[in-house]
């Protein structure tokens, strides 16, 4: 899987918010910018997406994602075999991801802030 593909969906369930009433309006909503870098392995350097944050959760095209983010913050998902971490504050984020291109191991840095 190439990294633009991981990026967008991976990174847009890094921003989706806790498991919350449909009426509830989570502290993350809003429109964010995504970066992700790759520190090892196969997959692309860098990519970036803008993501929408509705009610604490995430809407991203062609995106099957499943993670939350915590009252204080912490971020846990997981896309298609690829998994991140960490944490936002106010109007930016940031953590680790890991996942695989064409079966070889890829891991790397994520960052995000509000617009």
């Amino acid at each position: 899987m190439r990294l633009d593909r991981i990026g967008a969906a991976f990174l847009a369930s890094l921003l989706a918010g806790a498991a919350a009433p449909a009426f509830a309006q989570s502290p993350y909503d809003g429109q964010w910018q995504v970066t992700i870098t790759t520190n090892s392995g196969s997959c692309e350097p860098t990519a970036s997406s803008m993501l929408t944050v509705t009610d604490g959760k995430i809407s991203a095209a062609g995106a099957n994602v499943s993670g939350s983010v915590g009252r204080e913050g912490l971020v846990k998902v997981s896309i298609n075999g690829a998994y991140a971490n960490g944490q936002i504050s106010g109007n930016s984020g940031s953590g680790k991801w890991n996942g695989a291109s064409a079966g070889i191991p890829c891991s790397g840095r994520w960052q995000a802030s509000r617009l």
